[in-house]
């Protein structure tokens, strides 16, 4: 068997429609969307909407960690547009339209944290699974999903924005990992909670991991976590007693899909 693995596609149609070449399957684990493209202002679902000088001074903000005045810049985006969610909602289609229809079947996918899952049985269509908190079988191995990233400690999701990321309440995502059955390939978008594996070296950042997630390999050992979330990790891959810990890649960028073979 051999599958191809991909995350954090966000946007990059083209190189998705290669992605299965020579596969028997195709995984995608989630940031479908292209929210904030910050290589290209003009692109994106907030160049879309705003245009790139918009963007480009986000982009400032946020880099410059000016929290009240990144807030405040937000906020003035929002105010300027008559229906910001149904503005976003339609943006969003817009991509998952393409993105979808470029995925080869038989494909596997479960969201990020950059998705609206909500909408994502719109465009599931023969061939394409969505999977979350659940289970499939490919070439006689296992493999168990789950979606979004879990919602840090102390944090609110602010669920009537004009964009909710999916970001789960600690309770149900750490459910969700504990009641997959023991699986031979673990899926998730949000990496395992060690440091190596979560550190982003180009954004410098700690980003963060489950521990829910590092307790099943620990429990488990299933001969592969794979995952992906931080774009630039200090370590892509790690071995857990006899599990393989991979960081998938940022697909976005490496247009490279991660190869399993067995």
């Amino acid at each position: 068997m051999r599958v191809h693995v991909v995350s954090d596609v966000h946007g990059n149609v083209e190189a998705l429609k290669r992605a299965g070449d020579g596969a028997d399957a195709l995984v995608v684990l989630g940031d479908l969307i292209d929210f904030v493209d910050y290589h290209d202002h003009g692109n994106g679902i907030l160049g879309r909407v705003f245009g790139a000088e918009k963007v480009e001074r986000f982009a400032e903000l946020r880099r410059s960690r000016r929290g009240p005045e990144f807030g405040a810049y937000i906020r003035s985006l929002w105010a300027s547009l008559t229906d910001p969610a149904q503005t976003v909602a339609d943006a969003v289609r817009e991509q998952y339209a393409e993105l979808f229809g470029a995925m080869t079947a038989p494909t596997y996918a479960t969201p990020g944290n950059v998705d609206a899952p909500y909408l994502w049985p719109e465009f599931a269509r023969e061939g394409i699974h969505v999977l979350d908190g659940e289970t499939t079988e490919i070439g006689g191995l296992t493999f168990g999903f789950v979606g979004g990233v879990r919602l840090p400690e102390g944090a609110t999701l602010r669920a009537h924005s004009a964009w909710v990321p999916y970001l789960r309440v600690a309770e149900e995502y750490d459910e969700a990992v504990a009641s997959l059955p023991a699986v031979d390939v673990l899926c998730t978008h949000q990496p395992p909670a060690v440091a190596e594996l979560t550190y982003d070296v180009v954004a410098r950042s700690q980003e963060a991991g489950s521990a829910s997630v590092l307790a099943r390999i620990n429990a488990d050992q299933p001969r592969w976590s794979l995952f992906g979330h931080v774009h630039q990790p200090l370590s892509q891959r790690m071995r857990i007693g006899r599990t393989e810990c991979v960081n998938v890649g940022h697909f976005k960028r490496t247009e490279r899909p991660y190869v399993l073979r067995w």
